[in-house]
C-alpha cells in the first residue's frame, strides 16, 4: 500500500491505545495513518500486538525503527532485523523507516540516535547496511535525519549531501524530521536554505514521509530535540517552505514524552492538514 502523499498521521503511543482502537473513524479525522515504534512490537504476543492487529485492521500503518543502528560501524544485529521482517510481512505496512545513526560498537548497545561523522568512510558503512536492511526485508526504507548537538571536525559532506549520496547509491527514500532540521540548523548554524536545496535536486518521490514535533528551548542557545509539546511556529513555518521546494508528502505529528490527550495531536493533526491542503490546489 503507498500512502497518499496529501496523507496525516500521529505516532500511536501506549496512552492513547484503547482510544484509538475504540474510536470511529470520523473521529480520528483527518488522520488517515497511524505510525510505531517497530521495537515496540518485536513481541510474540501480548496486548501491544493485539491492539496493533485491531489498529491496523481500521489504519494504514507505519514502521518507525529507532534501535537498529544503520551507521553501525560494526555488523547489524540480524535478530533484530528478523523482527522487523516480522512485522513488514505481518502488517503489510505503507512505510518502514530507520534513522541515520549509530548505536553500538562491539563493546555495547546504546540506547540512543548517535550521531554520524559525515565522512566517506562513516557513507560506505551507511550505505552498506541500508542495501542489506532492504535486501532482508525486500522493501525500500526510508532515512531520516536525527538531531545533532555537535559537529565532527573531520566532517567530509553537509548533512544532506551525505543524506542524498546515501540515498542515490542505494535507492532509499528520506524521512525528512523538519524539526530535526530547525534544532540541527539552530544549534549548528547551518543554513536551513542549502539542506532544502539539496533536497529539491533529488529525483521525486524521495522524500517519503515528513516528521513534525515539538522541541524545548533551553534558554541558553541549545534547541534539545524532546518530541515533549507541540510543533513550534518557527517549524511550522520550515514546513511550509518545505512543501514549497520538494512537495507534498506524508506527514507524521510525532509526540514522545510528556504525552496529552489524544484531542491534542488530532489537532495538531488538523493544522499540518491545513498546510497540506493548500499545496493541493
Amino acid at each position: 500500500m503507498t500512502l497518499s502523499t496529501y496523507a496525516v498521521g500521529i505516532g500511536l503511543r501506549q496512552p492513547h491505545y484503547r482510544q484509538v482502537v475504540q474510536a470511529e473513524r470520523d473521529s480520528l479525522q483527518p488522520v488517515s495513518f497511524v505510525e510505531v515504534h517497530s521495537e515496540n512490537f518485536f513481541g510474540c504476543g501480548g496486548a501491544a500486538l493485539k491492539v496493533l492487529e485491531q489498529v491496523r485492521q481500521q489504519n494504514e500503518l507505519s514502521l518507525h525503527g529507532v534501535g537498529l543502528g544503520l551507521g553501525n560501524a560494526v555488523a547489524l544485529d540480524t535478530g533484530h532485523l528478523q523482527a522487523i521482517k516480522n512485522l513488514v510481512q505481518r502488517y503489510k505496512p505503507a512505510l518502514v523507516s530507520e534513522h541515520v545513526c549509530w548505536n553500538a560498537t562491539a563493546e555495547a548497545t546504546f540506547n540512543d540516535l548517535l550521531p554520524l561523522p559525515y565522512t566517506q568512510e562513516s557513507l560506505l558503512h551507511l550505505c552498506a547496511h541500508i542495501d542489506q536492511t532492504q535486501d532482508f526485508l525486500q522493501c525500500r526504507i526510508l532515512i531520516e535525519n536525527a538531531s545533532a548537538y555537535l559537529q565532527f571536525a573531520d566532517d567530509e559532506y553537509d548533512e544532506f549531501t551525505f543524506i542524498a549520496e546515501a540515498v542515490k547509491r542505494t535507492g532509499c527514500g528520506i524521512l525528512l524530521d523538519v524539526n530535526n532540521l530547525y534544532v540541527n540548523a539552530k544549534n549548528l548554524g547551518t543554513s536551513l536554505s542549502s539542506a532544502l536545496g539539496t533536497l529539491t535536486s533529488l529525483p521525486g518521490g524521495t522524500i517519503g514521509e515528513i516528521h513534525l514535533a515539538g522541541h524545548l528551548n533551553t534558554g541558553e542557545g541549545l534547541l534539545i530535540d524532546d518530541h515533549g509539546s507541540r510543533v513550534s511556529e518557527p517549524v511550522w513555518q520550515l514546513y511550509q517552505q518545505t512543501l514549497a521546494m520538494v512537495g507534498p508528502a506524508p506527514t507524521l505529528i510525532e509526540w514522545d514524552t510528556q504525552i496529552p490527550a489524544l484531542e491534542v495531536l488530532l489537532q495538531e493533526a488538523v493544522t499540518a492538514h491545513g498546510f497540506l491542503e493548500p499545496s493541493h490546489a
